[in-house]
């Protein structure tokens, strides 16, 4: 069954613009991996520190391989998540075929 990932994250005051360069570098080398279904990221038109991240894999392995990907540690973990005032994740299964 499909595995989906929502992520909510708030960057720290004047820091927008390094989370921003880090998401749109990380968008197309996401979208590749083996086992991505849909990954898409999205800036709260109300918020610009707040963006959303959607991402939809073919498992829970497929989402942790993207964890442990170069790229996720590049831009995510060495690039955006530093500068981020609030990171949050929710995982869900898919109901259905």
């Amino acid at each position: 069954m499909p595995y989906v990932v929502s992520a909510t994250w708030t960057a720290e005051a004047g820091q927008e613009g390094v989370v921003l360069d880090a998401i749109e570098k990380l968008t197309p080398p996401s979208r590749e991996e083996p086992g991505n279904v849909f990954y898409q990221a999205y800036r709260d038109a109300s918020d610009p520190l707040v963006f959303r991240l959607f991402e939809i894999y073919d498992d829970e392995a497929a989402y942790a391989a993207h964890g442990a990907s170069d790229h996720f540690k590049q831009y995510a973990l060495e690039q955006a998540i530093p500068v981020l005032a609030n990171r949050e994740r929710a995982f869900y299964e898919t109901i259905g075929g």
